[in-house]
């Protein structure tokens, strides 16, 4: 069927969630990669962890937990003047540097962004990166209070675009989201971004290799120009 909307999922793969490192280091001077990693998989570990729970808090408390335990496993007791400049980065993150580019090749095909975040922080989010030009559709996982991969997050997409879900192509560079994505019945094309170039930190090998659940990516790209090669040129 003819892919008529492109569904992004926005963090890890239009904005960079590790441009919280330079505020990171700035705060505290020698731990902020140290932190700016371990509070992003603390923060997605949490996203599941609530939603197996039956516990759901929304993405900014999330956030919020998952810094505070970063915080503290660096040594460092979190307090408002440390926390609150790096929990309000996330309003603020820089979009990866080919994203206005290849949403701008992508102009007059339908373009959503399912996410975790909430609506308010997904808005803010857009609008101060400016690329609220290009975004038709927001989707907040906040609705149906669980997070990815679970079904009924993917399940938001269909009567919010009005299409069936083999309409869709979404995009992602998370690796659990690929393979809920998928499982779900999208096209699915996987932005390999973190240790495809060779990085050997232990945060880029987990985010750079495709999870074994079984569900595989149709579509490997390294960058999100590649995206309307997948596509026709005519919709």
């Amino acid at each position: 069927m003819t892919i008529r909307a492109l569904v992004f999922d926005a963090y890890g793969t239009l904005y960079d969630v590790q441009s919280v490192l330079a505020k990171a280091e700035a705060l505290c001077p020698g731990k902020g990669e140290l932190i700016s990693e371990v509070w992003r998989l603390k923060q997605l570990e949490y996203t599941w962890l609530r939603s197996l729970m039956l516990e759901y808090e929304d993405f900014w408390e999330v956030s919020r937990a998952a810094l505070n335990f970063a915080l503290r496993a660096a040594g460092i007791e979190p307090n408002p003047a440390i926390r609150e400049p790096l929990l309000n980065n996330y309003l603020h993150l820089d979009p990866y540097p080919e994203a206005r580019v290849a949403l701008s090749a992508l102009d007059g095909r339908k373009l959503a962004i399912l996410s975790n975040g909430t609506p308010r922080m997904l808005q803010a989010l857009l609008s101060n990166s400016g690329l609220d030009r290009w975004i038709d559709t927001l989707i907040s996982v906040d609705s149906v209070r669980a997070y990815k991969p679970h079904p009924s997050c993917y399940g938001l997409v269909e009567p919010a675009l009005g299409l069936a879900r083999t309409e869709v192509l979404f995009v992602s560079s998370n690796g659990f989201d690929v393979g809920g994505a998928k499982s779900f019945g999208f096209e699915v094309a996987w932005v390999r971004r973190a240790g495809a170039g060779g990085h050997q930190s232990m945060f880029g090998m987990l985010r750079g290799r495709a999870e074994e659940l079984g569900h595989a990516p149709d579509h490997t790209i390294s960058a999100l120009t590649d995206l309307p090669g997948l596509l026709p040129s005519s919709q």
